[in-house]
This record gives C-alpha cells, sequence and structure tokens, in this order.
C-alpha cells in the first residue's frame, strides 16, 4: 500500500502571486500649448477616459505578463489639452490552476491589483501639465469580465444562428 502512494504523484497547491509591478510605457502630449493656457473656457473640459487589459503567458512555466492600458484626452472648445496615455505591467505567478482560473484571474485580479498604480502615474504625468489633475475611476473588473464573457457569447450564438 505504501508503494501506491509513492506512485501517485503529489498534486500541489493551487498558487497566485505577484512579482514584479513596472510601468511598461507612458506618454504625455500637450499638442495646443503653450496657447491652450492662454485660453479661456467658455465650458468645461470634455474628458474620456478608456482602459484595457492584456496578458500573455511568458516563456516561464506559470508566469504571465498583464498590462493595463489607461488613456486620458481632455479636450476644450475642440482642442486637445492634453493627452496622457500609460500601460501598468506586472508578472504573476499562476500554477496549478485550471485554464478557465487563469482567465478569471489574470482578468480579474491581476488588473485589480496593477490599476491602483496606473491610476497614481497617470495623474502624476497630469500634474506635471501644470493642469489640474484627472484621476481615472474606479473600475469593477470582475463586471467588465462578466460583460466581456456574455458579449463573446452573443456573438457566438449569432454566429451559430
Amino acid at each position: 500500500m505504501a508503494e501506491e502512494n509513492q506512485q501517485q504523484p503529489e498534486q500541489a497547491a493551487p498558487s497566485f502571486q505577484l512579482v514584479r509591478v513596472y510601468l511598461k510605457d507612458a506618454s504625455l502630449e500637450m499638442p495646443n500649448a503653450p496657447e491652450i493656457f492662454m485660453t479661456q473656457p467658455t465650458e468645461e473640459p470634455n474628458v474620456n477616459v478608456q482602459f484595457e487589459v492584456g496578458h500573455r503567458p511568458l516563456p516561464i512555466e506559470g508566469a504571465y505578463e498583464v498590462i493595463v492600458r489607461g488613456t486620458i484626452t481632455v479636450t476644450l472648445q475642440e482642442k486637445t489639452m492634453f493627452l496622457v496615455e500609460g500601460k501598468q505591467a506586472g508578472i504573476f505567478e499562476i500554477k496549478n490552476i485550471p485554464e478557465e482560473g487563469i482567465k478569471h484571474i489574470s482578468n480579474v485580479m491581476c488588473p485589480t491589483i496593477l490599476y491602483p498604480y496606473l491610476r497614481a502615474n497617470l495623474a502624476d504625468l497630469i500634474n506635471r501639465t501644470g493642469l489640474p489633475t484627472i484621476h481615472m475611476p474606479e473600475v469593477n473588473f470582475e463586471a467588465m469580465y462578466q460583460q466581456r464573457l456574455a458579449q463573446q457569447a452573443q456573438q457566438a450564438e449569432a454566429a451559430h444562428a
């Protein structure tokens, strides 16, 4: 009986951990400076905030890179005041978790960890413009992921109809 136990491989416990966080890319553009500082606003600036999540496996077993990209564009009277974009990335170790679990972790848990870093970095870049800081809103990555899954299911259904 002891031999039987030795032949069965031990099932390793699931693990998930952040290995490293880094700012992969950042840019700030002020195409209408300095004239934009001299414009007397007759309306509130238009603020457009966009973001997306991407991920990919790395060559090391169980290692994944997850990237949260955020873009903030502020226009006033149809002129761009500034455009700031950043890609906050992290390396995560995800082992002994089924594929569906990895998808959930990389679309929900990892971006939730990275997003505060992205928000802080973009706020810092905006602060350097000399204009009022705009903060990215809080994001529910779970709801976003569920919405994306529902859209994919609808598209698959429509393709089979």
